[in-house]
C-alpha cells in the first residue's frame, strides 16, 4: 500500500486527502486569542490557496476564537471548502477541558458553531465523547445525543455527522444509530491504540481523522520529539529526503484509503513542509521497517 495525496470520501463530499486542523491558531493551551491574529489568518488564506478543501475547527477552541479567525479570514467560503466541528464539550475559566454533552447543550453548541462561522449549514459535526480522558464522568446516552444531532440534519442545518474520542463498541453502534461518516480519534505511528477502530472504519467506508496524528506532545518524551529520535523513522527519512514527522504522516496515509490527515500549525512554512507530505510514497520496505517503531 502506498500513500498520496488524492482525494478521498468523507461522507457525502469528496477531500483531499490532507487538511488543516485549526486548533492550534487559538492562544496558549488552545485558550485565548494568538499573539498574532494576523498571521493566524493568513496561515487560513494559505492553506485554502494551497488547495486544503478540509478545515477542523470547535467553538471551544479559545472558545470562540478559532472560528471567529476562520470567518474573519476566509467568508465568503470558495465552493467545496468543507468545515467539520465538534460538539459536546465546555472549557471552565483556567482553560480546563469539560464534558458538556445534554441533548440540549449540544442543540445550542451547534447554533453556536452555525452563528460564529456565518453558515445556514455546518457540513460535518463530530460528537465529542469524555468516555476515554473523563471515564469517571458522567457520559449521557448516545442515542439521546446522536438524536439531538440526528434532528439537526433533518432540519438542515448540518449535513454530515460524525464521531469523536469514542470507544470500538461507541463507534460502532453510532454508525448503526446515526450513520455516522467519519471517526475522529488519537492515532498515529506512536499510538496505535485504536487499530481495531481503523479496521472497522475500513469494513464500513467511513472516514478515520486522527488527532495527535504525531503522538501527543503533552506526554513528556512523546509525541514528535519522539518521532524525531527513532532510529527508524530516520532512516525512511533519509530514504526520501523528508523530516521525520513528515513520513509519520505518510505512515498514516498509507494505513487506509480514507485516513484524512488535519495537522495544525500556525506557521505558513510548517504548512507547506505538512502539505508536501502528499508526494512521499513508502514503498514496502518502508513500512516495514517503520513497523518496528515501538508505539
Amino acid at each position: 500500500m502506498t500513500s498520496d495525496n488524492t482525494t478521498a470520501n468523507l461522507g457525502s463530499a469528496t477531500v483531499r486527502r490532507i487538511g488543516y486542523g485549526a486548533m492550534q491558531l487559538a492562544g496558549p493551551g488552545v485558550f485565548g486569542p494568538p499573539a498574532d491574529p494576523e498571521n493566524a489568518k493568513a496561515v487560513l488564506r494559505h492553506a485554502v490557496d494551497a488547495g486544503v478543501d478540509h478545515i477542523d475547527t470547535a467553538q471551544i477552541y479559545g472558545p470562540d476564537v478559532v472560528n471567529d479567525l476562520i470567518r474573519e479570514a476566509l467568508h465568503p467560503y470558495p465552493e467545496g471548502l468543507v468545515l467539520a466541528t465538534k460538539v459536546g464539550g465546555a472549557r471552565d475559566a483556567q482553560g480546563g477541558w469539560l464534558p458538556d454533552g445534554e441533548p440540549a447543550s449540544l442543540k445550542a453548541q451547534v447554533e453556536e458553531n452555525l452563528r460564529s462561522l456565518r453558515v445556514e449549514r455546518l457540513d460535518l459535526v463530530n460528537l465529542r465523547r469524555f468516555e476515554r480522558d473523563h471515564p469517571d464522568a458522567y457520559q449521557p446516552e448516545l442515542a439521546d445525543q446522536l438524536g439531538a444531532l440526528v434532528e439537526l440534519r433533518d432540519e438542515g442545518k448540518i449535513d454530515m455527522i460524525g464521531i469523536s474520542n469514542a470507544h470500538l463498541d461507541t463507534v460502532r453502534e453510532a454508525i448503526d444509530l446515526a450513520g455516522v461518516v467519519g471517526v475522529q480519534n488519537a492515532y498515529s505511528i506512536l499510538d496505535r491504540t485504536d487499530d481495531a477502530i481503523v479496521d472497522l472504519a475500513r469494513e464500513r467506508g467511513i472516514a478515520f481523522v486522527p488527532f495527535f496524528p504525531l503522538g501527543s506532545a503533552f506526554v513528556a518524551g512523546g509525541g514528535p520529539a519522539r518521532i524525531a529520535a527513532d532510529e527508524h523513522v530516520g532512516a525512511v527519512a533519509r530514504k526520501h529526503g523528508a523530516t521525520p514527522s513528515q513520513v509519520a504522516l505518510a505512515w498514516l496515509l498509507a494505513q487506509y484509503e480514507r485516513m484524512l490527515l488535519i495537522p495544525g500549525t500556525a506557521s505558513i512554512g510548517h504548512l507547506d513542509e505538512n502539505l508536501a507530505v502528499g508526494e512521499i510514497v513508502l514503498d514496502a520496505e518502508d513500512l516495514a521497517r517503520l513497523d518496528k517503531v515501538q508505539p
